[in-house]
């Protein structure tokens, strides 16, 4: 699995402010799957230099999941939502509304979320927190899913199996 992390923070891009979310979901990546994260860069809050990156990363180094951690909150600066609108073909909210399920069962605060997730041809694009605890708790809720995700925009069938609470 080719995997992304993209901080959007103005404080980190700036160097002042260290990144601590990027490196805790990188981590967490390497725990869980093993393998190390392929790419990684901190970009201010600016749309146009998110939707780059993003777009680069999907149709250039052809990435199957990116993170992005940072600008999903209600400042007026956070654009990350926006910018991964313009970039995705097709939403995926289950994977939302999974994070946010369990967010609200940790704090209140977690409604005032705008989190998006979709693909772009074969790639998974994330939107997660800035902070490194939320951001890595949102991340656990879905990591489950990711490789099944991604070997489904690989083009991989499988088989489905339904199962009947009546044994049919």
């Amino acid at each position: 699995m080719r995997i992304g992390i993209l901080t959007i923070s103005d404080r980190a891009s700036r160097g002042e402010y260290e990144d601590k979310s990027g490196p805790a979901l990188r981590e967490m990546i390497q725990k869980h799957f093993g393998e190390d994260v392929d790419l990684t860069h901190v970009v201010p809050d600016e749309f146009m230099e998110i939707k780059r990156a993003l777009l680069k990363w999907c149709d250039d180094a052809k990435l199957d999941l990116i993170l992005t951690t940072g600008g999903t909150g209600f400042s007026p600066r956070d654009v990350t939502p926006e910018a991964t609108r313009q970039v995705i073909e097709r939403d995926a909210p289950g994977l939302v509304y999974a994070m946010l399920a369990a967010s609200l069962q940790k704090t209140p605060h977690a409604m005032l979320t705008r989190m998006v997730a979709g693909i772009r041809g074969q790639t998974l694009i994330v939107n997660l927190p800035g902070s490194p605890q939320a951001a890595c708790e949102n991340l656990a809720v879905i990591l489950p899913a990711l490789p099944h995700a991604i070997e489904l925009l690989r083009g991989k069938t499988t088989e489905h199996r339904i199962q009947t609470t009546d044994n049919r």
